[in-house]
C-alpha cells in the first residue's frame, strides 16, 4: 500500500472546523470529556467510504464549509450534511468517494439541508493524539490543533494512501427537513423528580434550539417543565442525549462536548440511534420528543448499525 506524508492547507476556515475523531472514552471519571463527532453515523460513514478504520478522525464541518488547499495525491469522501462542494470548480460527490490531486482545491459552497458533515482522508489525519485521541474539545483546548477549530494558514497533516482506490457510495443519514426533526426519547433516570404533567409536556410541544447553544448543549426554547423538588442531585456521570432540567424548567440536550457529570435531574435520554439526527440540527431548528421503549431504543439502534455496515458494503454504486 502506497503512502505519503502530506496535509491539508486551510485558505479559509468555514464557521467552525474542528479534527474529531470518536472521542476520548477511558477518562470521564478523572473529568476528562469525551468530545467527538456531533453525527457519529457520518463521521462513521465517511472513514467506511475512503477505506479507514471508523475511529480514524476526520473534520468536522459546521453550517459553513472550509476552503482547502490538497497537498497529496489521495481519496477523499465527504458524508453528512449536504452540501455544494466542488474540487478545482468541478462537483464532488456526497457520501461518495472521490479522488484529488496535490494542488486542488477544495471548496465547500452553500449548505442545502442539515448542520455538518464529516470530510475523510484516505489513510487518516495525522496530529498528535491526547490522551489516545485526536478530538477537539473546545472548552478545555485539547486536541486537535491546540484544541481549536481550524484557522488560515492551519495545515493539517495527512498519512494519504495515494495508491487508486475503487469508487464507493454510501447511504448517508436521513437529514432533518423542514428544519425540525422528532427525536425519540427514553423516560429517566430522575422522571419520577417532574410534576406528572412534565413528560406530556415534553413529548406534547416543539422545542427550539436557543442561539445560546453550542457543541456542549442544545438549550432548548419552549414550555418550563414542571419539578417536583428543587433539590439538585449529587453530581452524576452524564452521556450525550441526556435531557438536564435545571430549576428554570428549561431544557438541556446535551451533546458532543458535555462536561463528564452533572447535578440536574435528567427527564430521559434521547436514544442512541437518533443521536446523529441530533447533531445534524442548529440554533432556530426545532425538536419534538417521542417516547421511545428500552426494547425500541434497542431495536432502532440495530437498524441503525444495519445502514452503516450496508454502505461498508457498497462498491462503485451499487
Amino acid at each position: 500500500m502506497s503512502m505519503s506524508l502530506g496535509a491539508l492547507e486551510v485558505i479559509r476556515p468555514g464557521l467552525l472546523t474542528t479534527i474529531q475523531d470518536l472521542g476520548r472514552y477511558g477518562h470521564q471519571a478523572v473529568g476528562v470529556p469525551v468530545a467527538g463527532p456531533m453525527d457519529g453515523f457520518s463521521h462513521r460513514l465517511a472513514n467506511h467510504l475512503v477505506g479507514n478504520d471508523p475511529a480514524a478522525a476526520t473534520l468536522e464541518i459546521t453550517m459553513i464549509g472550509p476552503e482547502l488547499l490538497i497537498e497529496v495525491d489521495t481519496t477523499m469522501a465527504i458524508a453528512g450534511a449536504l452540501f455544494e462542494a466542488s474540487c478545482d470548480g468541478q462537483a464532488v460527490p456526497i457520501d461518495t468517494s472521490f479522488a484529488v490531486q496535490a494542488g486542488q482545491r477544495l471548496k465547500f459552497g452553500r449548505l442545502v439541508q442539515g448542520a455538518r458533515a464529516y470530510l475523510s482522508v484516505a489513510g487518516g489525519i495525522r496530529t498528535d493524539g491526547v490522551l489516545g485521541s485526536r478530538a477537539t474539545h473546545l472548552v478545555s483546548g485539547m486536541g486537535g490543533l491546540s484544541g481549536r477549530a481550524l484557522m488560515p494558514g492551519d495545515r493539517v497533516p495527512v498519512l494519504a494512501q495515494t495508491a487508486s482506490r475503487p469508487v464507493r457510495k454510501g447511504v448517508g443519514l436521513t437529514l432533518p427537513t423542514g428544519r425540525r426533526a422528532r427525536l425519540r426519547v427514553v423516560p429517566g433516570p430522575q422522571d419520577d423528580w417532574f410534576q406528572s404533567g412534565a413528560l406530556k409536556a415534553l413529548v406534547g410541544v416543539s422545542f427550539r434550539i436557543s442561539p445560546r447553544s453550542n457543541r456542549m448543549g442544545y438549550r432548548l426554547e419552549g414550555p418550563p417543565l414542571a419539578r417536583l423538588d428543587e433539590r439538585e442531585l449529587v453530581s452524576e456521570p452524564v452521556g450525550m442525549g441526556a435531557i438536564q432540567v435545571p430549576t428554570s424548567g428549561e431544557p438541556i440536550l446535551l451533546m458532543a462536548d458535555r462536561q463528564t457529570a452533572g447535578g440536574y435531574p435528567k427527564i430521559g435520554y434521547v436514544i442512541t440511534a437518533d443521536l446523529p439526527l441530533a447533531g445534524q440540527l442548529a440554533p432556530g431548528d426545532f425538536i419534538e420528543f417521542a417516547v421511545c421503549s428500552r426494547q425500541g431504543a434497542v431495536a432502532a439502534l440495530i437498524a441503525h448499525e444495519r445502514q452503516l455496515l450496508r454502505s461498508a458494503d457498497m462498491k462503485d454504486g451499487s
